[in-house]
């Protein structure tokens, strides 16, 4: 046996660890969006209380799959990367609409922005897909 034969499993690269929470982080906000939005049809809300509760379920339920995805990366599974982009990807417009209301819109729309950027860049690094797709040794 030459030490060639024996390749140990590739380490998890920064990369794969920066564009695995950075999508965490964003499930983690659409999920605690949608917890404040029943929380507030309960409590200030009253006129609004379905739309509140409905719009928050979809929120938790949307937050839920970056959460996965993220965990999902940090365990070497390949189908957490397609979900985590199209996340960081879709902050891209929201960013932008964010920049258009002007204000302190303006710096939260650029912090987004760079959030997106950043997670998109680390998830399609080459390092990161040599470790998502390298072949398995059955």
């Amino acid at each position: 046996m030459t030490a060639e034969s024996i390749t140990p499993s590739p380490a998890r690269p920064t990369a794969l660890l920066v564009g695995a929470a950075i999508t965490a982080l964003q499930g983690a906000a659409l999920a605690g969006w949608g917890l404040y939005d029943i929380v507030a049809g309960f409590l200030w809300d009253a006129p609004a209380q379905g739309r509140s509760e409905l719009g928050g379920v979809i929120l938790l339920l949307m937050g839920a799959l970056p959460i996965l995805a993220g965990r999902a990366l940090l365990k070497g599974r390949r189908w957490g990367r397609s979900p985590a982009v199209l996340t960081n990807s879709i902050c891209l417009p929201v960013a932008y609409y964010m920049w258009q209301n002007g204000g302190a819109m303006q710096v939260a729309g650029v912090a987004v922005g760079l959030l997106g950027l950043v997670g998109i860049g680390s998830l399609l690094n080459p390092k990161v897909t040599e470790v998502l797709y390298a072949p398995t040794a059955d």
